[in-house]
């Protein structure tokens, strides 16, 4: 039986350092070739005519042979045709994906209730921090919310984020969520902030201006931190203990 939960594979095609082809460029190639038309193409996958376009340009340019042969016609509609080449891309596309998939669901089969781990080695960002948890409470006034998250043995963060935010990620008590924190929102003097977490300095790197500080939390989290030179905290060194603060507000919220 499946659910929303189920964990499902994504297949990615990249090529050097062109365009990535994913699910939604096969589909709009597949739509390309149910209509031969760019244009009808675009209105199906809910995408403006140019974004279709440059879409199709790309899959052109990711292969040596074109995958759609089609003159321009602006929102009108010109003439299109997906070459042999391109049906052969979208069977090979579905095909791997529905091995691809398979695999996954055996995979999920033997992780049981740990496959949502999965998830969290696919998260890419430019935060330094990444922690998973579960949303205990949230709390509302007319434009924003209070979530209160639980990262593990009882340590809690505390994020600001708008009413809408809160409604468009679904965020209500029991839903795992994943805190996003830049390392230069983390300060460590220990202010009293919404957040305040007690650790151990692990790792200093750093030169005359700047540092980066890695602090272990509870739970086997830990933090990654930047200190300016005139900042508290510049003179910590590993096995230091340390009093971290964050801001409510600069706490990002995802959920997958």
């Amino acid at each position: 039986m499946s659910s929303d939960a189920d964990f499902r594979a994504s297949l990615i095609l990249k090529r050097g350092g062109l365009a990535r082809v994913g699910l939604e460029r096969i589909a709009l190639l597949e739509a390309v070739a149910r209509h031969g038309s760019i244009s009808a193409a675009a209105k199906e996958a809910g995408l403006s005519y140019k974004g279709a376009w440059d879409g199709v340009q790309a899959l052109n340019n990711l292969f040596e042979a074109p995958l759609v042969s089609a003159a321009p016609g602006g929102r009108a509609g010109g003439a299109a045709q997906v070459t042999a080449r391109g049906h052969a891309v979208i069977r090979a596309f579905r095909a791997a994906e529905r091995e691809v998939s398979a695999a996954f669901a055996r995979l999920e089969a033997d992780l049981s209730s740990d496959a949502e781990l999965l998830w969290s080695l696919g998260l890419r960002t430019s935060a330094r921090n990444a922690l998973r948890g579960v949303v205990t409470m949230v709390s509302e006034d007319e434009v924003t919310a209070t979530v209160t998250l639980d990262i593990g043995e009882g340590l809690g963060l505390i994020a600001r984020v708008t009413r809408r935010s809160v409604e468009d990620l679904g965020l209500a008590p029991g839903r795992p969520a994943i805190a996003l924190i830049k390392s230069s929102f983390i300060r460590l003097d220990g202010a009293a902030t919404e957040n305040r977490l007690e650790g151990r300095i692990l790792d200093r790197e750093g030169g005359q201006a700047a540092a980066e500080v890695t602090i272990g939390l509870s739970a086997g989290k830990s933090l990654v931190a930047t200190v300016g030179a005139d900042a508290p905290g510049w003179d910590l060194a590993p096995g230091d203990a340390v009093v971290v603060s964050i801001a409510a507000a600069d706490i990002i919220l995802a959920v997958d």
